[in-house]
C-alpha cells in the first residue's frame, strides 16, 4: 500500500487459476475501493496478466524474476545450474534495460544450444520482466519478486498441510483467516527506505497519487 507497509486485500478459492478466475478477482478487489493499482509483480500464471490489462489498463506488470530463475534453471544438472545462475545474474542485475539485453544476449550464446526453451522463455516474456528497469533501485527492489506472498503462503501451508482434510471450504477459510491475523502482527513496520520511495513514486505517478496522501 501507499503507506509502505504489507497487507492482504482477499481471499480466494477456486478450482483453477484461470483467466476467468482472475478476472472475478480483480473485479471484485476493484468494486471495494481499488480503483488503481500502480505496479502489479506476478509469477506468470495462465491468464493473469491479460486479465490486469483488462482491469487496471493503466497499470504496470513485472513477472517475478526469483520464479523466472526458477523455472529456467528447472531441468538444468546439478553440475551446471550454478554457472547457468550465475550467467543469469547480469541480465537482472544490469543497470538498465539496455544493458541487460546485451547481457542476454551474451547468455544466448552461451546456453542456446543446451537450453533453448530457458533462453527462449527470457524473450518471450521480455515485456513483462523487464518492467522494473523503468524504475530506480529503490523502487525494483520492491517490485521484483513475488517473494513476500511467497512467503505469507508458506506461512499457510506450514498450518494448512497438518491437516488432513478440511471438512467445509467454510472451515479452511476460518483457519487461514486466523493464521493470516497472526502473520500479520509481524508486518507493523515499512519496507526500508520507504520515504525515499514513496518519493520517487511521486515522480512516476503524480497523476494518479494524491498530493496530500
Amino acid at each position: 500500500s501507499l503507506s509502505g507497509q504489507k497487507e492482504i486485500l482477499g481471499l480466494w478459492l477456486g478450482d483453477a487459476e484461470s483467466s476467468k478466475f482472475w478476472m472475478n478477482v480483480l473485479s471484485d478487489l476493484k468494486s471495494r475501493g481499488a480503483n488503481d493499482v500502480l505496479i502489479f509483480c506476478v509469477d506468470g500464471l495462465s491468464g493473469l496478466c491479460d486479465s490486469i490489462k483488462s482491469i487496471y489498463p493503466k497499470s504496470d506488470v513485472q513477472e517475478c524474476i526469483v520464479h523466472q530463475i526458477r523455472n529456467c534453471s528447472k531441468y538444468v544438472p546439478h553440475s551446471e545450474k550454478k554457472e547457468f545462475c550465475a550467467d543469469m545474474k547480469p541480465i537482472y542485475k544490469a543497470v538498465n534495460e539496455e544493458a541487460a539485453l546485451k547481457a542476454l544476449e551474451e547468455f544466448e550464446k552461451k546456453w542456446e544450444e543446451k537450453y533453448p526453451h530457458a533462453v527462449a522463455s527470457w524473450y518471450k516474456k521480455w515485456d513483462r520482466l523487464s518492467t522494473f528497469f523503468k524504475y530506480p533501485p529503490d523502487i525494483r527492489k520492491i517490485i521484483y519478486t513475488t517473494n513476500p506472498i511467497e512467503s505469507y503462503n508458506s506461512g499457510i501451508k506450514r498450518i494448512t498441510k497438518t491437516k488432513l482434510s478440511f471438512k467445509t471450504e467454510d472451515s479452511l477459510i476460518k483457519l487461514i483467516y486466523l493464521v493470516t491475523q497472526n502473520l500479520e502482527k509481524k508486518w507493523d513496520t515499512q519496507i526500508r527506505n520507504w520515504g525515499l520511495t514513496f518519493n520517487q513514486l511521486m515522480v512516476y505517478f503524480k497523476d494518479r497519487i494524491p498530493e496530500n496522501y
